[in-house]
């Protein structure tokens, strides 16, 4: 093997060999698990993940567990992993696998990139590291390592350099242990070459970094312009009748698709908090709300928006639930912990408490 190797490609994979963390989905070759650890991964730190991770396998240890558990199962476990469509695309891509496959994964890059949810960067994933296909990966690590390398100006996000970076990182992938050569790759840009004060002196491939010569490494990767991020403010009916509260599931697609929350809605221009949630109790649901207390406001950022929620402690005072399109339930409040929901409404519960 060592004989069809570049110095470069030699270099990073013995300082993977000695170095890399044990990490649960790297003591398998499971496409299942794979598949499941690198959907986890996106957009969430390790840490977070390996809970999670070992949570989920004892809940669904097979493609068909995963496939005939309800949606409410698993959202509930993914809640607070957020970017909740990874986990509708896990459920509907374990029926795929089971109703078409017979609950075999597809072994070919081509087969695994068709399920749900699946691009390139995980089709890639799962065919390199669970069945050893020469395919390359590129995510946020991977991407940071190429544009240093190569020391590459422009913005990594910018499309013609995403193009640019898949071909750096098809032309470095060696045929034999690309699994590892990915994991690798992944494993420096997370510890080594880190997006600020990267560890040069102690990266295995430092001599072969055009950044690293040039002196510009932390100056890289260059910032794409900043995004602005809406911010909503929303009125929150949290209803009670007797002993029990009114929830509502949003839509199975779309933002936070499928999990329960408190009915509400957007506060117009030139609307007071107390006016949106009688209108929208009144628009909703069909009836009248009077309001018993206001609780303490409830902040919480998203990735692409932020919100303001004004939550209202509410009792039913007149009319009766008119409610067909979505599905909804009155709980008691010990039972908001079958349910999973959204982490902005989750931190309602404790002023509730």
């Amino acid at each position: 093997m060592a004989a069809k190797l570049s110095p470069f490609q030699k270099k990073l994979l013995t300082w993977y060999a000695k170095h890399k963390r044990d990490l649960p989905w790297r003591r398998t070759k499971d496409p299942y698990r794979i598949w499941v650890s690198e959907v986890m991964l996106q957009q969430t730190q390790v840490d977070t993940v390996i809970p999670y991770y070992k949570r989920w396998f004892k809940k669904f240890p097979m493609v068909k567990a995963l496939a005939s558990a309800s949606l409410d199962e698993v959202l509930k476990a993914w809640e607070g992993l957020g970017y909740y469509s990874r986990a509708r695309n896990l459920h509907k891509a374990a029926k795929v696998i089971v109703a078409k496959r017979h609950g075999r994964f597809p072994k070919t890059f081509e087969a695994i990139r068709e399920l749900p949810g699946i691009g390139r960067y995980t089709a890639g994933a799962i065919a390199s590291i669970a069945f050893d296909l020469p395919y390359p990966v590129l995510d946020g690590n991977v991407s940071r390592v190429l544009v240093r390398l190569y020391a590459i100006s422009k913005p990594p996000r910018d499309p013609k350099i995403v193009e640019e970076l898949w071909d750096y990182a098809e032309k470095l992938l060696p045929k034999n242990s690309p699994g590892d050569f990915n994991q690798a790759f992944m494993e420096l840009g997370a510890r080594i070459c880190l997006s600020k004060k990267p560890l040069c002196l102690f990266c295995p491939v430092s001599e072969q970094c055009e950044a690293r010569q040039l002196g510009i490494e932390e100056s890289l990767p260059a910032k794409s312009p900043p995004r602005k991020i809406p911010l909503f403010q929303v009125a929150v009916a949290i209803l009670k009748h007797k002993d029990r509260y009114f929830i509502q599931q949003r839509p199975p697609e779309g933002l936070l698709g499928g999990l329960w929350e408190f009915p509400g809605g957007k506060i117009e221009p030139k609307e007071t908090a107390e006016g949106c949630l009688y209108r929208e109790v009144q628009e909703e649901l069909g009836v009248k709300a009077k309001i018993l207390r206001r609780l303490p406001i409830v902040k919480h950022a998203y990735t692409h928006f932020k919100v303001i929620l004004y939550p209202f402690e509410c009792r039913l005072d007149g009319g009766k639930i008119k409610k067909a399109d979505t599905p909804y339930r009155w709980v008691r409040f010990e039972e908001f912990s079958k349910y999973a929901f959204p982490t902005a409404n989750r931190k309602i519960f404790k002023l509730l408490g």
